[in-house]
């Protein structure tokens, strides 16, 4: 039987971008084909090919639906979005053969997406993955999903999506950890509590989730997860960033504090004014003036950082369905506008020459004394990668340069860090008298992984020659992880009267 080998392909496109694809069923061909991809298109970029079959869509089996539903879950899916694909000799191959392509799809794809794989960034900050917020809207009174509780596990978890329901449309993937429900916290929360919330939220609802691989990456900083820290890309209503150039007659609308304090107010545009060219609606909300947020404030204060603004201003706003849904989550729409500023500032923060001589990993040679090398070994339940702690005061370890809270990359020249941590532990014990270990410091290992770079013993400096005697096996410890959650926070909010001012 020939290897067969899914590929994962992840399309990313910009606002009114096309994918640069044609999705198709053909005559005397099975599935659905990939054809007519585009140069330098986000599919081509992806590594999609001329004669793919899509086999899921964001971790959806979908090879046997309908072609224009599949086609319609593509449109309506919120960038980004994952193919599972297998080429087009491969697919024939495995039907000729019987092989269930379901069975398939279920298997790790390989890392051979394409003959030069590209790197995609997740989330707006950079590479390290972040939790998900998803807003799902019901359809045919159902949301698609339905909820497992996991043997050890914390939490409840999204299993058996519905194809092309609410919640594969939403981003919701297989497997997704469900940590908030609406901005409320439910980790803790039994099955039962957490389907009565859900039901209680009547069509519409927001979901905080995490994957493994997002698990894994905040336990291992001890990092808490926050809507705060979320991606918001899968959010479908975006807030406006406008810019609005003053006229003789200046912006053209009147800004309206309402009585019941929702917030402040677009109102009463005038026609081809300013704020009618910048895009500013009737009952638009504003949440921030030149990047400022001043949801807070009073009516006066932010009509005074407009008129400060001079004859030109930046205002954030956001539509009712937007702020509806901001409000649901419990999070301020600044949040999005934040995340996309954010990468340009974080490249012009430091030089680049001063991060790469900052962050070094480090070799260091234990040899053994008679307590052992002076240091445990520890790490997290079910997750893989040890690091270092307690290391002894002018023990081997000491001497040969370890901290604690240091990450094991590699032991013995062997990289470990997916290592299950029983193995890591065998490793150092089959090394005898004498372990090499190359380390990296927290905020070190943060700054690789920001980089997606593999860490290897290349960028440490070089030993200075063997240190000591050579060590006995180090002292075991697992602890369990850190992961409280910090209290949900609300919307600051004003209840001032209803104020109306021309601007």
């Amino acid at each position: 039987m020939m290897s067969l080998h899914p590929r994962e392909c992840t399309l990313v496109k910009e606002e009114g971008e096309n994918y640069g694809f044609c999705l198709r069923i053909e005559r005397f061909k099975t599935g659905h084909l990939i054809r007519n991809v585009e140069k330098n298109s986000p599919a081509e970029k992806a590594g999609l090919k001329d004669g793919d079959r899509v086999l899921k869509i964001n971790g959806v089996f979908i090879d046997k639906e309908d072609h224009g539903e599949v086609a319609e879950l593509i449109r309506k899916s919120v960038t980004p979005v994952i193919f599972l694909v297998l080429d087009d000799h491969s697919y024939e191959s495995a039907l000729k053969e019987g092989i269930s392509l379901e069975e398939l799809a279920k298997k790790s794809p390989n890392q051979e997406q394409t003959e030069e794989p590209q790197l995609v960034q997740s989330g707006e900050s950079g590479s390290a993955p972040q939790p998900r917020l998803c807003y799902l809207t019901k359809e045919k009174n159902s949301y698609g999903f339905s909820l497992k509780s996991s043997a050890g596990q914390k939490g409840l978890f999204i299993v058996d999506l519905s194809p092309l329901g609410a919640a594969v449309k939403a981003g919701v993937q297989p497997n997704d950890r469900l940590i908030e429900i609406n901005g409320e916290n439910v980790e803790n929360n039994t099955h039962e509590e957490v389907v009565e919330k859900v039901k209680k939220s009547g069509n519409r609802v927001v979901f905080l989730l995490s994957d493994k691989e997002t698990d894994q990456y905040y336990y291992r900083w001890n990092m808490q997860l926050t809507r705060g820290k979320a991606n918001l890309k899968l959010l479908p209503h975006k807030p406006r960033n406008l810019e609005l150039q003053k006229d003789n007659n200046g912006y053209g609308f009147y800004l309206r504090m309402e009585q019941n304090g929702k917030g402040h107010f677009i109102k009463d545009i005038d026609s081809d004014s300013p704020a009618a060219k910048a895009g500013l609606r009737d009952n638009d909300i504003l949440v921030a003036v030149n990047g400022e947020p001043i949801e807070a404030l009073d009516h006066e204060a932010v009509v005074e950082k407009i008129r400060q603004s001079g004859d030109n201003t930046t205002l954030l706003v956001v539509d009712e369905e937007t702020d509806t849904m901001y409000k649901m989550a419990k999070i301020s729409p600044c949040l999005y506008y934040q995340a996309r500023l954010e990468p340009r500032l974080s490249i012009a923060k430091i030089p680049k020459h001063t991060e790469e001589e900052n962050h070094k990993p480090r070799l260091c040679k234990l040899t053994k004394s008679t307590t052992g090398f002076g240091f445990q070994l520890n790490a997290i339940k079910n997750i893989p990668g040890v690091f270092i702690k307690e290391v002894k005061k002018d023990g081997p370890a000491n001497i040969a340069g370890l901290q604690d809270d240091d990450i094991v990359i590699e032991v013995n020249g062997t990289n470990v860090e997916n290592e299950e941590y029983e193995d890591v532990v065998a490793r150092i014990q089959d090394s005898g008298n004498s372990l090499t270990l190359l380390v990296c410091e927290e905020k070190a290992y943060q700054h690789f992984c920001s980089q997606n770079k593999a860490v290897t013993a290349s960028m440490a400096d070089p030993l200075n020659g063997d240190q000591g005697e050579p060590p006995a096996y180090a002292e075991i410890q697992a602890t369990e992880p850190k992961n409280e959650l910090a209290e949900p926070q609300e919307r600051a909010s004003s209840s001032s009267s209803e104020e109306d001012t021309e601007l």
